[in-house]
């Protein structure tokens, strides 16, 4: 089938019920400590409901390599086989620490695209940057040290340094980062996992107070967020990072060919793309799962980047 057929308006809907399922099933593990169990709760509604979708689809973003993730992994066919040829990045349950421990901001997470628009990032790291929409092109970048992304975006807001607010992952590597983003005034929103939350956060500053997204991540969350963040608006760059040579292996089976490159988000995402993220714990962006007697009610956000459209869906579910 060729790529016109990818008639995103009919596909979203099934998406966000992918997403739900996903949410729904994870919503059962919140709290109880089993990082695993609520990862593959995910992971078997997602497939579930995804195989049951008029697609031909591929999975180009997901949970491994075929040795090390029996279902969902990098490569797996999905769908009936019978509609479109797409393109599938997915993240069963972004945040599975946040869940196992009940904190906020974990999200089933998955986008879609035509076949060929999205990159096939390996499992490797990604330094990612990010800032929402309203801002000329390329106010800054990647090559900038950290306290010069942060004048520069001040400079482009007209206000102070000290009025930013970056969302930055909290790990030992980010230390020295950190550092200089402070010496600038500016104040930083430390997030303990859920990465693509935390880019989506940029496209909706008003609400969530997040300016920019700086630091490295799993290069797979890069290219969702980028996914969301073309749907949203805003800007994101990426260049992937590599620890050894067994990860530029997996990037060169990957086909990368230049491991310098910095990608910017329509390079990560080429084509429109939909996006659906319903939210399993309390978040800055969506709502966690809620239970009543008999009923289990989620919230969806289901975005589409042909017409920068955002919904946002109230599912309330029997659960007998």
């Amino acid at each position: 089938m060729s790529k016109t057929d990818f008639n995103d308006r009919m596909l979203s809907l099934g998406l966000a019920r992918v997403s739900e399922a996903a949410a729904m099933a994870s919503a059962k593990l919140v709290g109880r400590g089993d990082e695993k169990a609520a990862d593959q709760a995910a992971v078997n509604a997602m497939r579930d409901q995804l195989n049951k979708l008029d697609i031909a689809g591929v999975v180009v973003i997901g949970e491994g390599e075929r040795d090390e993730a029996p279902m969902l992994f990098i490569g797996e066919e999905v769908g009936t086989g019978k509609g479109p040829g797409v393109d599938i990045a997915l993240d069963p349950l972004e945040g599975t620490t946040l869940t196992a421990k009940d904190m906020p901001n974990a999200l089933t997470v998955i986008a879609m695209g035509p076949r060929g628009s999205m990159l096939h990032a390996p499992d490797v790291y990604m330094d990612k940057l990010a800032i929402g929409p309203g801002y000329p092109e390329n106010i800054v970048s990647l090559d900038m040290p950290p306290a010069t992304r942060v004048s520069a975006l001040a400079s482009a807001k007209g206000c102070l340094p000290s009025d930013i607010t970056v969302c930055v992952l909290e790990r030992p590597r980010h230390e020295a980062m950190i550092e200089e983003i402070r010496s600038t005034g500016a104040a930083i929103r430390l997030i303990t996992d859920g990465d693509v939350a935390g880019v989506m956060h940029c496209a909706e500053a008003a609400q969530t107070g997040i300016d920019m997204y700086m630091g490295s991540g799993g290069a797979p969350e890069g290219v969702l967020a980028a996914a969301a963040l073309k749907c949203m608006g805003g800007q994101m760059w990426g260049r992937l990072t590599f620890r050894n040579d067994d990860e530029r292996g997996r990037a060169t089976k990957a086909g990368i060919t230049d491991f310098d490159k910095i990608y910017a988000r329509d390079e990560m995402v080429t084509e429109d793309v939909i996006f659906a993220a319903t939210g399993v714990t309390d978040g800055s962006i969506l709502p966690g799962v809620r239970r009543e007697v008999g009923y289990l009610t989620t919230e969806t956000i289901l975005m589409r980047s042909k017409t920068g459209s955002v919904r946002r869906m109230n599912y309330r579910n029997p659960t007998n």
